[in-house]
């Protein structure tokens, strides 16, 4: 099961890099507890529970205040029931015209073939200044 699980989450990473939100949605797990870095703009929702509200507090508020936001992995690690990603973040603030290139770790965790919790890790200085907070 764990090549099937870096499989799936390399899949949801193509999936959203195409705009197809609605495939990395239905891979969650309807109680899926989700958490964005500490002192990242959205981690004011933390956790997010269900894919409803990642939707809503993530990535809605990633298309709405971002031009070219992309997310970029550049490795996934098998951890066994968890996954970790390592690449980069990449986009314009909207409001700021200000860009990033930054940093992350993702540690997915997964339970029988679905996504239950995630963890972001990143520059979150350099997103907060992009924002222009």
């Amino acid at each position: 099961m764990p090549q099937e699980n870096v499989g799936l989450v390399r899949s949801l990473y193509d999936a959203f890099g195409r705009g197809d939100v609605p495939v990395v949605l239905a891979a969650m797990d309807p109680a899926i507890r989700w958490n964005e870095a500490e002192n990242f703009p959205y981690a004011d929702g933390n956790p997010y529970v269900g894919p409803d509200a990642i939707l809503q507090g993530v990535f809605m508020r990633l298309a709405t205040e971002w031009d070219g936001f992309c997310v970029n992995p550049e490795e996934l690690l098998d951890a066994g029931e968890a996954v970790v990603a390592t690449g980069r973040y990449d986009g314009t603030h909207k409001q700021t015209g200000r860009r990033i290139h930054a940093q992350f770790a993702h540690v997915w965790k997964l339970r029988g073939g679905r996504i239950v919790g995630f963890q972001q890790y990143t520059d979150t200085l350099q997103v907060t200044r992009a924002a222009g907070a």
